[in-house]
């Protein structure tokens, strides 16, 4: 057995003449492009993706050693996941909900693993991430403007999409919006069209989800990869493109949303949707309330309550989290939640200025990854299928990158032992 790897076994090349990789890019892309669409559980997303993993593991799947900061922490957040679980007496809820825990952090690694062997999946995944985010927006637009049969697609007046809540709806599109703002800005010119008309269905969906999260999430990753470009932009020809590009897409962006604005069915929603504080939040026992009761009871509960538990104590889940980390996985689940979503933040932040073939894709997915964890503070994400795909491309890069340096040091160790062989042949006098 290999020293980068944990598992070895014989990987044949090609099955009935298709190379395996071929197969593996297809599987690959019907996964993501499911991941649009889940609208009931267990979704065609998880389906595939569990017959996908189990396939790769018997053609042979290595499991780089690279990938442990990040594997070892999804075995242990389960793990307080199962304990707490047993501190209540229908234990065998938990234990469901956390083999989903279980398996959509498997997800992650494998998506690293799979990025890692290959480079061009990233680009393939975000193709099909593109392509997923605007059908499911189709959906739900025909939904909203009342479109006969597609009213299932909507929720409390809000576009939802094929998902089952707004609020995962929405900040799904976010990656794909950022992924088409640098095409329109940097790709061929003869795909601008194109690009963007997905954005647009995409933006339009993204601002009908009436999601506040979502609008919040979005404008903040959109401007933090707005001055990632202009930081790693050495030329200054194309930092004033982006600079005036930039100014165009905004000025755009406002005229767009004040023409929806006089939709009667549009600014209503829009008036109630933008305030900071909804009544269910600030009530007596509203979101806010909820979190300081529940921060309290986590200080006398090491091992947690037991899953989901807290929503039935309450009548709402905890919306936080890191509160459900620390009530449904105990301090053991939270210090490995931490680990989880903080060690590719530390680890990946110089890359987000070097120079590689996958910087682009590493800085869109750090930026959005990076805002969901801002939102996370009032929302819960530990099962949403998108942040894990966020969280297995950015550790796909760093596999890359730590690939790449290990590359770099030989090469420089070979020039080294060549200087010194070609000087010490020099030193041989001629006979």
């Amino acid at each position: 057995m290999s020293s980068a790897s944990i598992v070895a076994s014989p990987n044949p090349s090609s099955i009935g003449g298709i190379k395996i990789s071929t197969i593996m890019n297809i599987f690959l892309g019907l996964a993501i492009f499911t991941g649009g669409f889940v609208t009931f559980e267990p979704a065609p997303y998880e389906v595939i993706l569990a017959a996908f993993l189990g396939t790769s593991l018997l053609l042979g799947l290595r499991i780089p050693a690279g990938i442990l900061p990040l594997m070892i922490p999804v075995f242990t957040f389960t793990l307080g996941g199962i304990i707490a679980s047993f501190q209540i007496d229908d234990y065998s809820r938990g234990l469901i909900y956390n083999a989903v825990t279980l398996f959509l952090g498997l997800t992650s690694v494998f998506f690293a693993i799979l990025i890692s062997k290959e480079m061009g999946r990233l680009r393939l995944i975000f193709r099909v991430y593109v392509v997923a985010a605007a059908c499911t927006s189709v959906l739900g637009i025909l939904g909203y403007f009342g479109m006969p049969g597609f009213d299932v697609f909507t929720r409390y007046g809000r576009a939802q999409g094929a998902f089952a809540d707004p609020n995962v709806f929405a900040p799904f599109l976010i990656a794909p919006i950022l992924y088409l703002i640098y095409g329109i800005m940097n790709r061929s010119v003869t795909m601008l069209p194109i690009r963007a008309a997905f954005l647009f269905v995409i933006l339009l969906g993204e601002f009908l989800g009436f999601s506040r999260g979502g609008w919040g999430v979005t404008t903040v990753s959109t401007l933090l990869f707005y001055c990632l470009l202009l930081i790693n932009e050495p030329k200054s020809n194309i930092r004033a493109k982006y600079i005036l590009m930039g100014v165009v897409g905004i000025a755009t962006l406002i005229v767009a949303i004040i023409v929806a604005l006089q939709i009667p069915a549009i600014s209503d929603i829009f008036v109630q949707r933008a305030q900071v504080v909804q009544n269910y939040d600030g009530a007596r026992l509203g979101r806010f309330a909820r979190h300081a009761i529940g921060f309290e009871l986590a200080l006398s509960k090491p091992w947690g309550i037991g899953n989901l538990e807290f929503g039935f104590l309450y009548g709402e889940d905890e919306h936080n989290v890191y509160l459900r980390a620390l009530l449904s996985y105990g301090w053991i689940g939270f210090i490995s939640w931490l680990m989880i979503v903080l060690w590719p933040l530390v680890a990946g932040f110089k890359m987000l200025f070097a120079q590689r073939p996958w910087q682009i894709y590493f800085q869109i997915c750090y930026v959005v990854f990076f805002c969901h964890l801002l939102l996370a503070w009032v929302i819960d994400i530990d099962h949403w299928r998108h942040v894990y795909l966020l969280l297995g491309m950015m550790w796909g890069c760093i596999l890359l990158e730590k690939q790449h340096k290990k590359n770099q040091r030989h090469l420089r160790r070979e020039h080294a032992r060549k200087t010194r062989e070609g000087n010490y042949q020099g030193m041989i006098p001629a006979e």
